[in-house]
Parts: C-alpha cells; sequence; structure tokens
C-alpha cells in the first residue's frame, strides 16, 4: 500500500551501489538513489542495471525514493 501523498513513477535502475542502494533513472533523466522496501530487501532481491522499478518518492525530497517490488511481474 503506498504511504499517503508519495508520488508513484516507473523508473530504470542503471547503477547497482552497496547493499540494497540503487541509482534509478525517471524517464525525463532525473537519477536519485533509491532502496528496496519491506521485506524484499531482507530476500536479497536481484535487481540489474536495465530493470524497470516502481518508485515511491516523497513530495519533500526527490532525491531518495523507495522501490516497491509487485509479486504479479
Amino acid at each position: 500500500m503506498p504511504r499517503a501523498g508519495a508520488i508513484k513513477v516507473e523508473g530504470t535502475v542503471v547503477e547497482v551501489l552497496k547493499e540494497t542502494l540503487f541509482r534509478v533513472e525517471l524517464p525525463n533523466r532525473h537519477r536519485f538513489l533509491a532502496y528496496v522496501a519491506g521485506k524484499a530487501g531482507a530476500e536479497l532481491v536481484r535487481l540489474l542495471p536495465g530493470d524497470k522499478v516502481t518508485v515511491e518518492m516523497s513530495p519533500y525530497d526527490l532525491s531518495k525514493g523507495r522501490i516497491s517490488l509487485d509479486r504479479d511481474r
């Protein structure tokens, strides 16, 4: 369930950083740091550069986001 007021966007993983951090790029070329949300991060989800992801961002800080994984994909 998305957080209240969160901006939900589609992006592409462009760089895998340490732990569960990723650099994601939006279609408008905006890049930011994102992490895997919830239990998905604990399950060691494998994301590679080029993977399409759904990201939730706070309208107050557009430099960070949270990757939400849909199980039906």
